[in-house]
């Protein structure tokens, strides 16, 4: 489990993923609702009008409206834009404990302890529909993602699904007369516009959650006698299949994750817990210390998870989802789908290399993580956290590449961090011996060093050398010699990037990066608040990164700016003259456009080739405050005199770099006392008569 967000508060429980914005609604105990950015980190907005606690927050797929229901019976639908409840309604008679948009028609479905679930219209404000059949309190109710199908959750340990049909048909008005007519006589006469399809009884408790699968006809449900149940239906029928025993305690709320085929539930036993659908069988649990868990809540479109539990909430991901990938040359080779790739930078190519064998235990994780590649012979270094850490090497005969069928048995071992360090040898870390074994292409040991600090993870380094990482600092070994080579202070380190020509190393961390020269003298040190997710050199020595809704770019003296926003995160491999290429989070390879203006003029400034900032100038597409900005902070005025229009910036910068002409040509544009008054000043200091005595006519 990787934690992206945690929030500390009073008891959360009610939570709700914005579709597109990086943004969760919490709903506490204490009544208040919160709205944080996740990727951020910040707290947005609180919204506080309900007396006692919000159950259940909803926020709407398309409009900027959010729905939140209260122990104060009352339901109500807010703005979030314009910080306002619009409206309350009102009809339930006790607790309400979830309520939910529905995803095309206005309509919010609500369950309460007052043993009812209604069906209210949030565009005509008003209650459509109640549904009655539940005998203790209804303890959720929502709609199916594409039928006209509501399940609701009860204490009279049943789970019910409704056939909301009918009430469509009313909605969308008919056109034809008969129909109206035929309309008319139900609304008349008492129209049934929900009727109970299934009752599903096998729980022995009453049941806290239930919830459809997205496109299959099963549903899951959770209850206080500490079982999930699966149910499957069809179109007369609905039954029992399964049931998942694990929890502790009452099970609070459980759903499913089609993409990756399993159920998360959690529990006020303090768990979260993973279940594969097929199998039927529990695949992970996470445990917290002290708080039982009351809530989960998927994200509609990216696989992040949120759970509310007694003092905060947590965002949260099941899987990493950065390929394994490595760059040689032209060549990047990564694995995708259980299979080794290749894709070619210059032609674009890209093509299967060999299958890889999938982890033999089902548990979550056990992907590819690093990959480490030897271009003379061929040779690829896979590393996956299965067993506790462990490696497989294969060797690519020339005559496989591109022949899915031939599964070649790779050569394996344990080893929780495996890089190449040479042609045919490569280090695998003993962390239990704090040494480092060499191994060759057969995988036997050549030789073992020990390690001079107590490494939890070691990178490549040049040939021979590993570089080691410990919490708070990196250093380089060299193997042969069994000396370091270099020590630096560098938070937790997640990624080394070399430069071309190994003279420089970027070293990232979740929030931080660090550039430093090959024998880890610090060159700059640059600070994220959005997590830093991959980078690469460029050509000109200026290292190009990406955050998670960034790409940026950082000079070698530690200036750094945006090059352009990203919708989704990237992992880019490799930087050329007009753009950069990556993988995504599906491994698809993608290039990127890039309009490198901006950085390699500031390089330019840096480096003092003036012919090209001037050129630059000349064909400037650069413009704008910041590059004025950067040139006066950088002590350039006179550079930024070519790019300014505006005559009183013009004239600042002219005084600044002592440009007596410009000045004047400006002040008689301006033609203000206090302009002319200290442009006689400046002509004074630089002994220019004439003139302090043409500005103080003026004065």
């Amino acid at each position: 489990m990787l934690t992206k967000f945690e929030t500390k508060s009073n008891r959360v429980k009610g939570l709700s993923f914005h579709s597109k914005r990086p943004w969760i609604l919490a709903s506490l105990h204490s009544g208040v609702i919160q709205l944080w950015d996740y990727r951020m980190g910040t707290l947005i907005d609180r919204f506080d009008e309900h007396d006692g606690p919000v159950r259940g927050v909803h926020f709407h797929k398309s409009q900027p409206l959010f729905v939140s229901g209260g122990d104060d019976y009352k339901i109500k639908v807010w703005n979030y834009k314009t910080h306002r409840c619009l409206f309350t309604l009102l009809g339930h008679l006790d607790y309400i404990r979830t309520v939910q948009f529905h995803h095309e028609y206005p309509w919010i479905v609500s369950a309460s302890d007052d043993q009812t679930i209604r069906i209210w219209n949030w565009q005509s404000r008003t209650c459509v529909s109640v549904l009655t059949g539940h005998n203790h309190y209804v303890m959720c109710a929502s709609f199916h993602p594409k039928e006209d199908l509501v399940v609701s959750a009860s204490l009279d340990q049943t789970v019910r699904v409704w056939d909301i049909g009918s009430l469509r048909k009313k909605t969308v008005s008919p056109t034809d007369d008969i129909s109206r007519l035929s309309q008319m006589n139900t609304d008349l006469f008492g129209g049934v516009d929900a009727v109970v399809k299934y009752v599903l009884e096998g729980h022995d408790r009453g049941v806290n959650w239930a919830s459809f699968h997205p496109n299959l006809p099963l549903i899951v449900s959770g209850a206080d006698d500490r079982q999930i149940k699966l149910w499957r239906m069809n179109d007369t029928k609905a039954w029992e299949v399964d049931t998942l025993r694990g929890h502790m305690n009452n099970v609070s709320c459980v759903m499913f994750l089609a993409k990756q085929d399993i159920i998360v539930s959690n529990s006020e036993d303090k768990s979260i817990r993973v279940w594969d659908v097929t199998k039927r069988t529990g695949v992970q649990t996470f445990r917290r210390e002290h708080d039982r868990f009351w809530i989960l809540a998927a994200h509609p479109e990216m696989n992040l998870l949120a759970a509310g539990h007694d003092s905060g909430m947590i965002v949260f991901k099941l899987e990493r989802e950065r390929p394994a990938f490595s760059v040689s040359g032209d060549s990047l080779y990564y694995v995708k789908d259980r299979f080794l790739r290749s894709y070619e930078f210059s032609s674009q190519k890209d093509s299967q290399v060999i299958p890889i064998r999938r982890p033999g235990s089902s548990s979550l994780n056990q992907g590819p993580k690093t990959l480490s590649y030897s271009p003379t012979e061929n040779a690829v270094l896979i590393c996956s956290d299965a067993e506790g850490g462990s490696y497989e090497l294969y060797i690519v005969s020339k005559d496989v590449i591109g022949r899915s069928d031939s599964v070649q048995d790779a050569r394996k071992g344990p080893g929780a961090s495996v890089v190449f360090i040479a042609r045919n040898r490569f280090a695998v870390l003993d962390k239990t011996n704090n040494q480092v074994l060499v191994k060759n292409l057969k995988n036997e040991i050549v030789k073992k060093s020990p390690l001079p600090i107590a490494a939890d993870a070691i990178f490549y380094a040049g040939t021979g050398n590993v570089l080691c990482r410990v919490e708070d600092r990196v250093a380089i070994f060299d193997l042969q010699q069994r000396i370091v080579l270099g020590e630096l202070q560098a938070p937790s380190v997640k990624y080394v990037v070399w430069s071309i020509d190994m003279e420089a190393v970027a070293l990232l961390s979740k929030h931080a990066i660090v550039i430093a020269s090959k024998k880890l003298v610090h060159r700059c040190t640059l600070h994220e608040t959005i997590r830093v997710k991959s980078g690469a050199w460029d050509d000109n020595g200026v290292f190009i990164y990406t955050t998670l809704n960034h790409i940026k770019y950082c000079l070698p003296n530690g200036d750094s700016g945006i090059i352009r926003t990203l919708d989704v995160p990237i992992y880019i491999t490799k930087v050329s003259e007009d753009g950069v290429y990556c993988l995504d989070r599906d491994g698809k390879n993608r290039a990127i456009t890039i309009d490198a203006t901006e950085y390699i003029f500031k390089l330019s400034l840096m480096r003092k080739r003036y012919d090209q900032v001037m050129s630059m100038i000349k064909n400037s597409q650069l413009c704008g405050q910041a590059v004025i900005a950067y040139l006066q902070q950088k002590g350039y005025p006179e550079v930024a005199l070519h790019f300014v229009k505006d005559e009183r910036t013009r004239f600042n910068l002219a005084l600044e770099s002592g440009n007596i002409q410009i000045a004047v040509a400006a002040a008689k544009e301006i033609d203000q006392k206090d302009y002319w008054y200290r442009l006689g000043i400046e002509a004074l200091r630089q002994g220019n008569a004439s003139i302090v005595e043409y500005a103080y006519q003026r004065t």
